[in-house]
């Protein structure tokens, strides 16, 4: 009795805790974003009410149609840890703070592990107001409402570092020690990703060969689902529209010309005495494997061609009267079917009912039209927002204090990059519901073994433009220059802590309204003086410097688009570049390379200038 107790105690508690279901993210020591209205969700039971106690305030409401549920919380000031009630359940640890999104491909998902040797103040971290959370990969078709399972809010404690990915980790004890505001790090990255997969379809019609084709997906997926699935073999089921067909027979005997799924279906009549009695079930051999239901009840299946079908059927599942066979045959060739001269029959001590003759049928699955579906979405994977579906819609009422953004190298030489970035921004601040939120770039640092010959094309250089430009375009972004802080034989760099530096330098400006100097200088305009150029710049600081010694990386060209290295001298807050190679010069490039790590302009600040070329070739 104790036992049988205990059992139904847990059977109550599931089904108490099943009625209200709350977000992964929602959860033990997560961080809300402070001054901010918040809107906490989550999934109901229809009628269940939902009642949040948090900071001595009671919020209620109850599920929609749907069973969804929101509510939301005036502005809360940062602080914490703090105890959220909603109904049975209990969040614990919980911070008010600013809240990031830090996304991209692998550079943003590079492990701390990976930075011990080379920081090892990680190894002793005991930061506890600074919090972490990894969203999981998924990439789907369809825009989902909830994260994949398996994550949850670490802090930078000891124990818990090393869950951390690197420049979550030094981005957020660079904010803190800035702010004394408790900061949440929310990770969506996949190492190698594209910047079109994290755009949703709506800002993607402009690229219609990103776009999926929503008649050719429906299609696969009806093909992808037997038809008949937990519906067909119930006794009520109306076949009377359903073909006709003799048993046993082959597929190709008949003219069926599929390989899939087909179910058959047979009413046949018991007497009196066959009420609720036990009996065996004889159903030749069939091709290729099956699944056996009686008035509704699953009494046996078999996987595979060869063996003879002869299942039991339980006492208790035959009546007197009418009564129903269903099978399910499934067939990977178009030769499916019943093997003839084999018994087909009911049968027990006292009758035997011959299943012979004339059956129903109606096909479940024909997997040709799915290979046929297949071929329309041969390029689903290339198609755009498999991961903003999966990773990001998840998070749209999530609140943040702004976005980091780490990503080009798999779409290096991409000339649409430009175009991307900006539909991303367009996107993320429409379904996060924040019309200004800031975004922070990382422009790519640099790759590959250095060049000694002048510029000319560069791929990453071109994605390096294209993060300039969304920069100084797009407003409330900024951009980190790191083209001094890559490694030329290794694509993801460790120096991951400058690079949250300047990054957070950026945020100091744009966000939190500091006065500073948060960027090297950008080109703004040139003018042809004879031989030689004369670059003006803005954002110069406290005027134009080199790093050390004389300014290199700098390139010049004719009207030939020949380009040669060039002498370039600062004079004043401006920059005079000639060459004795060019005497009538129409273009100048800097740090035009995938690798420039030598490019040495910058400002008194030490901030790095920006790649550019005053041409468009």
């Amino acid at each position: 009795m104790r036992i049988i107790a205990i059992l139904f105690s847990f059977f109550i508690y599931q089904y108490v805790v099943a009625k209200i279901k709350l977000p992964a993210l929602i959860s033990d020591r997560m961080v809300l974003q402070r001054d901010v209205d918040l809107k906490l969700w989550g999934w109901a039971d229809r009628g269940e009410k939902v009642t949040i106690r948090f900071q001595g305030k009671i919020y209620q409401t109850q599920p929609d149609a749907d069973g969804k549920w929101f509510v939301t919380l005036p502005p809360q000031k940062a602080g914490g840890p703090f105890i959220m009630e909603v109904n049975e359940l209990i969040i614990r640890d919980i911070l008010i703070g600013d809240v990031w999104l830090a996304s991209g491909q692998s550079n943003m998902e590079t492990p701390i592990l990976r930075l011990v040797d080379r920081y090892p103040e990680i190894n002793v971290s005991n930061n506890h107001m600074i919090r972490y959370y990894k969203v999981p990969t998924q990439e789907s078709v369809h825009e989902k409402d909830e994260i994949a399972s398996g994550a949850q809010w670490y802090s930078a404690i000891a124990s818990d570092v090393l869950k951390w990915t690197a420049l979550a980790y030094f981005y957020a004890q660079e904010a803190y020690s800035n702010t004394g505001i408790p900061v949440g790090m929310l990770v969506a990255s996949k190492g190698g990703s594209t910047i079109q997969s994290w755009i949703n379809q709506d800002h993607l019609k402009e690229f219609p060969a990103l776009i999926v084709n929503k008649k050719a997906l429906t299609s696969l997926e009806n093909a992808a689902l037997d038809q008949g699935a937990n519906k067909w073999h119930r006794t009520d089921w109306d076949d009377r529209e359903w073909q006709t067909v003799t048993v046993p027979s082959r597929w190709n005997e008949t003219g069926l010309d599929i390989k899939g799924t087909v179910w058959y279906r047979k009413d046949f009549d018991l007497p009196t005495s066959m009420e609720g009695r036990y009996a065996k079930l004889y159903l030749g051999t069939m091709v290729d494997s099956d699944s056996v239901f009686v008035n509704g009840k699953f009494v046996g299946f078999t996987s595979y061609f060869y063996p003879p079908r002869k299942y039991d059927i339980p006492a208790g599942i035959l009546k007197s009267g009418k009564n129903n066979i269903t099978i399910r045959l499934t067939a990977n060739a178009n030769d499916g079917g019943f093997i003839p001269d084999k018994p087909y029959k009911i049968s027990n001590d006292e009758i035997d009912v011959d299943l012979k003759g004339t059956w129903k049928y109606k096909v479940g699955q024909d997997l040709n039209q799915l290979e046929q579906s297949k071929k329309e979405l041969a390029n689903i994977q290339s198609m755009g927002s498999g991961l903003y579906n999966g990773m990001i819609n998840p998070l749209c009422y999530y609140q943040f204090k702004g976005v980091i953004w780490y990503q080009g190298e798999s779409n290096a030489g991409d000339s649409n990059y430009g175009k991307y970035l900006k539909a991303l921004i367009t996107n993320w601040r429409a379904e996060l519901k924040s019309a200004e939120l800031p975004f922070l770039l990382v422009q790519l640092p640099n790759y590959t073994p250095k060049s000694i010959k002048p510029p000319f094309q560069s791929t990453w250089g071109l994605i390096r433009e294209a993060q300039l430009q969304t920069a100084l375009e797009v407003p409330k972004t900024a951009m980190a220059v790191t083209y001094d802080l890559g490694e030329w034989n290794d694509i993801h760099p460790l120096n991951k802590k400058d690079l949250a530096h300047r990054l957070f330098l950026q945020a100091r400006q744009l966000i939190y309204g500091e006065r500073l100097v948060s960027a090297g200088p950008v080109y703004d305009n040139m003018k042809i003086e004879g031989n030689k150029i004369t670059l003006f710049f803005n954002d110069t600081g406290g005027g134009l410097r080199s790093r050390e010694g004389r300014l290199q990386h700098f390139a010049i060209a004719g009207e030939d688009k020949v380009f040669v290295w060039a002498e370039a001298v600062i004079k004043g807050n401006t920059i005079i570049v000639r060459s004795k190679e060019v005497t009538n010069p129409v273009a100048v490039r800097y740090a035009w390379s995938d690798n420039p790590e030598e490019a040495n302009l910058q400002n008194k600040e030490r901030l790095l200038a920006s790649p550019f070329r005053t041409d468009n070739w």
